[in-house]
């Protein structure tokens, strides 16, 4: 995965007309582009913080390639501002306080313990109908540790801390290209 910085730039700026534009009307915006690593398909997450706390105010995505990267984000920035069920819907006159990141996944594949390494692996854990996601910086931001990485992992999917353990667990680790405003 390679992005140009007109790329970069060119998909902020469709994720911040994404918020004015649907917040104003709730319908989804629809954009052209002109660039071919755009219209490729790509998964990715678009994550929305206060620009002044740098406090998470949504954050959603996918975890596999589904459509042109361009339509990706605009339905994960839509989904980021009304969608993540951690936060109220974002308004209208809230989107000026926010900024944008954008993370463009890999492909998901199967880790072990062993390969992980915090910082530049995100992963999803899955274990039944459980699952739960992680971007690479999150552990960087929080400053832990792999183990602390794997315990929180669980968490996030309701399992208990030390399931990354168990021989039934799925886990796959994920590469990002990440920027943001």
């Amino acid at each position: 995965m390679f992005f140009t910085d007109q790329d970069k730039q060119e998909l902020l700026a469709v994720s911040r007309q994404t918020l004015t534009k649907y917040l104003s009307n709730y319908i989804e915006p629809k954009f052209e582009t002109v660039s071919e690593n755009l219209l490729k398909k790509h998964a990715c997450f678009v994550t929305l913080n206060e620009k002044k706390s740098n406090e998470l105010r949504g954050c959603r995505g996918e975890t596999s390639a589904q459509r042109p990267l361009i339509k990706s984000v605009v339905k994960m920035t839509i989904a980021s501002a009304v969608d993540d069920p951690r936060f109220f819907p974002l308004e209208l006159n809230e989107v000026d306080d926010i900024k944008i990141e954008i993370n463009v996944l890999s492909e998901m594949e199967k880790i072990k313990v062993e390969q992980i390494e915090v910082g530049k692996h995100g992963l999803l854990i899955k274990k039944g109908y459980m699952a739960g996601l992680l971007l690479p910086q999150v552990p960087v931001h929080y400053n832990w540790d792999k183990k602390t990485y794997l315990q929180q992992l669980c968490k996030k999917a309701g399992l208990s801390v030390n399931e990354w353990q168990s021989p039934d667990i799925k886990l796959y680790g994920f590469e990002t290209i990440e920027w943001g405003e």
